[in-house]
């Protein structure tokens, strides 16, 4: 007797449920960012069938895929439902040799789900929000670099998916800090003009009013008390006021750009070695950067995998940073791209972020857009420049850390 499969529910599904809200993923919409890295999903594993998927309480809904209708429900969502509940990659080599998937109607169908491997897409926090899998209708097996790469693209989407949601932050609070800063400039002349002055004229008035002969005496006296107690009190309030009103600053830290690269070269290394791409990484000495070292950490490493992605398979890319207390630098050379790097990353270079009135980004190229949406957060810049001989070069310019 076979086993009955239990679709799992997790023990955090509440919280679970509100980052694929947060991050905007029950939306149906095209998915061009998403497309590349199925593409690239199905390239390196070698099966007809990739697709990125969101668990939306009992039910999957793919946001890319390849060899899929992407309107249909998922196909081996038993599976995908195992994947995120395990948190870790599954594989199935033969689902109708696996006593939890045998008796499905996607894998007992014609044809059905044979082969199976998928990675959870786990969010910074540890949420899943749904998986990468590929699968076949036949059995088979992938290698350990395949399947490293595997991993290595989910974690990718993930990348993506909270990056895209950090820069519509972002672009938020930018917006929201000008609107502070014009209510700032406004506010302050009031504060420190227009009600002071009366404030002072009250209490100068009030003093010359009590020494007049013809003031009673106990009327003096009263007034004389609330000029004393009541006036400084309000020019106390007043200067509270005006302290309140002081733009606030981003919170960021100090952290070496070093070690961001290094984990952004370590996420995309085992995509580059599956497609027999040399990734070379030459770290620098300390590099102090002031920023917002999760965010910047997805920049770079969405960079990294743009620049795996766009080189072609048996190319070189070559990861240089470089800098000190005064201007670090962080300079990705990617080797044997062509002639004309303007045509490879066309926002980093001309491109202007729009957005609309809630923040969001409108570009066909939102993962593009969202980092240098994360880079310009950071006051830095990117040039890119052709390299006779070595393809193109990328240039990440900082400020120097406050």
């Amino acid at each position: 007797m076979r086993a009955q499969l239990r679709t799992p529910s997790p023990a955090d599904e509440r919280e679970r449920l509100r980052a694929v809200r947060d991050l905007d993923l029950l939306e149906t919409r095209p998915e061009p960012d998403l497309d590349a890295m199925v593409d690239m999903t199905a390239a390196i594993c070698g099966t007809p069938i990739a697709v990125v998927s969101v668990l939306e309480g009992g039910r999957h809904s793919a946001k890319a895929g390849v060899g899929v209708d992407l309107g249909a429900p998922v196909r081996a969502q038993p599976l995908c439902a195992q994947t995120i509940d395990g948190h870790g990659l599954l594989v199935v080599p033969d689902a109708r040799a696996d006593d939890r998937f045998a008796d499905h109607p996607d894998v007992v169908a014609e044809p059905g789900v044979r082969f199976y491997a998928g990675a959870p897409l786990v969010t910074a926090e540890g949420f899943a929000l749904g998986t990468l899998c590929v699968a076949d209708a036949v059995p088979r097996r992938l290698g350990l670099g395949q399947l490293r790469a595997l991993r290595a693209l989910a974690r990718q989407v993930t990348t993506l998916l909270e990056l895209r949601h950090g820069a519509v932050l972002m672009a938020r609070a930018s917006a929201r800090r000008h609107e502070t800063e014009r209510l700032h400039d406004e506010l302050v002349p009031l504060l420190a003009g227009e009600l002071r002055q009366p404030l002072t004229e009250i209490r100068r008035n009030v003093e010359v009013l009590r020494d007049l002969d013809f003031c009673p005496a106990e009327v003096a006296a009263g007034l004389g008390a609330a000029a004393h107690a009541h006036a400084p009190e309000l020019l106390r309030l007043l200067d509270n006021l005006l302290r309140m009103a002081e733009p606030s600053v981003v919170e960021r830290r100090q952290v070496d750009l070093n070690t961001l690269v290094e984990w952004a070269v370590r996420e995309v290394r085992p995509i580059a070695e599956a497609r027999d791409i040399h990734l070379r990484l030459d770290a620098g000495p300390p590099a102090p950067v002031s920023a917002d070292a999760r965010r910047l950490a997805q920049a770079m490493s969405h960079l990294m995998f743009c620049a795996v992605k766009f080189t072609p398979p048996g190319g070189r890319i070559r990861v240089r940073v470089a800098g000190g207390a005064v201007t670090p630098t962080a300079e990705l050379h990617v080797l044997g791209l062509g002639d004309d790097p303007a045509t490879l990353f066309p926002h980093l270079v001309n491109g202007t972020l729009r957005t609309g009135p809630d923040g969001a980004t409108a570009s066909d190229d939102e993962g593009l857009m969202a980092l240098k949406t994360i880079i310009d957060a950071h006051h830095a810049t990117v040039a890119l420049c052709d390299a006779p001989g070595d393809g193109t070069a990328f240039h990440v310019v900082f400020p120097p850390a406050a």
